[in-house]
């Protein structure tokens, strides 16, 4: 079992701020439900400038999405930018580099399910 479970955020407006805030925020809680302890490595987004009421350690937040992809450290990508055709990339190049993957992205998996769902399977990683 991994003494740490490394996790990169793609995606930081509302829904990824309010992630990031309960993954900072919560994260002896989260340790203690999960067994290991669970660390926000990364966050990337477009938008580096807005003031979204959460105070990051430095170096958080970048625009970098190949760096968190290929960051072997990463254990799990979360994806929160919606939309279809980007969101579905980085869940497949996130896939494609070993790595598990959360969304909230309910659109795209209605339409392109079988497709990210599917290279999940073949990879060996959770989708959820």
């Amino acid at each position: 079992m991994k003494s740490q479970i490394n996790v990169g955020l793609v995606g930081f407006g509302i829904v990824g701020t309010g992630t990031a805030k309960i993954l900072l925020e919560n994260r002896d809680l989260i340790a203690r439900r999960v067994g290991v302890p669970l660390a926000l490595r990364r966050i990337v987004d477009l938008d580096l400038t807005t003031d979204r009421g959460i105070i990051l350690p430095d170096g958080l937040l970048s625009s970098d999405l190949p760096g968190l992809l290929n960051d072997p450290e990463i254990d799990i990508v979360i994806e929160l930018i919606g939309g279809y055709d980007t969101a579905k990339r980085v869940m497949l190049d996130a896939m494609a580099q070993g790595k598990h993957v959360v969304t909230a992205n309910k659109a795209l998996l209605a339409v392109h399910g079988e497709d990210v769902f599917g290279a999940a399977a073949r990879a060996g990683l959770d989708l959820g």
